[in-house]
């Protein structure tokens, strides 16, 4: 994390005042292409089947993808057909969409998309252009729902539901929009949507994120008889809450070190490790897959959302007529 983004989760500052001219910039542009599409001169895209965003209003490590990896069992459980689309941030696709498959590398799908195909097997496709990756899911394999990974602010694409995550220990930082604070769009944002989804709090609409054990980054199969101490690599958006689940797990942190959130590993990020037992994400285990030591681990972590978030989306699937009263 840099000085600037340090500067987010900090008493406002002297940093933070001296990029308020370039957040008021910021917010004018914004402001302007919110208007466009509310006043129909720019027009979005309506997809032909119901779509889900699911989004935030900040940047970095607010908990989207352990979200996503619940959401979708869930929406499966009520019979419907779901798909993914994901913009692939950092990807480097042969063509766009793109759909991951079994034979997709991180490179190709990007760490996130490639994880959510890994644990569900569900249909994912990366594209920077959503309405193309919705046309190619739709005439290829006629999915019931789809779910945009990020893109809250993508306004030309249109949406059936809004539901936005929220961490619930760093909320919304000082407040402020880039670069002086962390938020694209202010919290007053949250009064439009249809869902506001707290990460780590089960009092309000929210998930707690619980830990399932630990995995060899080399055969992705869950060990138990795993070292209790080492080096504690992450490229995340948070990688302090990462770090606080290992200890809660009873493993001691020799070393941190942390990359910019979406690094693409390579062997050489390793070399000073020696034969040191090494302790990643999910989302940093799929890019290490190929080149892991046996002694490398990945802890898995789930969402266990509350009853009463479960509640009001089944209530929301209902009134947006997504599924039939009484699923």
């Amino acid at each position: 994390m840099n000085k600037i983004e340090k500067s987010w989760y900090q008493p406002i500052g002297f940093l933070n005042i001296a990029l308020l001219p370039l957040s008021g910039v910021f917010w004018l542009v914004s402001s302007i292409r919110k208007m466009l599409f509310r006043l129909g001169i720019k027009s979005a895209y309506k997809a032909p089947v119901p779509v889900l965003i699911v989004g935030n209003i900040g940047i970095g490590g607010n908990g989207k993808t352990p979200f996503v990896l619940w959401l979708v069992p869930y929406l499966q459980s009520l019979g419907l057909k779901v798909a993914v689309i994901s913009r692939g941030y950092g990807a480097n696709p042969p063509h766009t969409p793109y759909q991951v498959t079994k034979s997709s590398t991180a490179v190709q799908a990007g760490d996130e998309p490639l994880l959510i195909f890994k644990r569900l097997g569900c249909d994912v496709v990366i594209g920077g252009d959503r309405k193309a990756s919705i046309e190619y899911l739709v005439a290829h394999n006629e999915p019931d729902i789809i779910i945009s990974d990020d893109g809250l602010q993508h306004y030309q694409l249109a949406r059936d539901i809004e539901v936005c995550i929220i961490d619930n220990e760093r909320r919304f930082g000082n407040g402020l929009l880039l670069p002086s604070g962390p938020l694209r769009e202010l919290p007053s944002r949250l009064k439009s949507v249809d869902l506001a989804v707290y990460n780590g709090s089960v009092k309000e609409d929210g998930y707690s994120l619980c830990t399932s054990g630990l995995y060899s980054v080399k055969t992705g199969k869950k060990v138990e008889g795993h070292p209790l101490k080492g080096i504690a690599v992450s490229a995340i958006g948070n990688p302090l809450r990462f770090e606080k689940s290992l200890r809660a797990n009873g493993i001691a942190i020799t070393q941190n070190k942390h990359f910019a959130d979406h690094h693409m590993y390579h062997e050489l990020d390793f070399e000073s490790y020696s034969k040191q037992p090494v302790f990643m994400t999910e989302k940093d285990a799929v890019k290490c897959q190929s080149f892991a030591e046996d002694n490398w681990y990945f802890l898995r972590v789930d969402a266990v959302p509350s009853e009463a978030l479960i509640e009001k989306l089944h209530c929301l699937l209902e009134k947006k007529g997504i599924i039939g009263h009484g699923i």
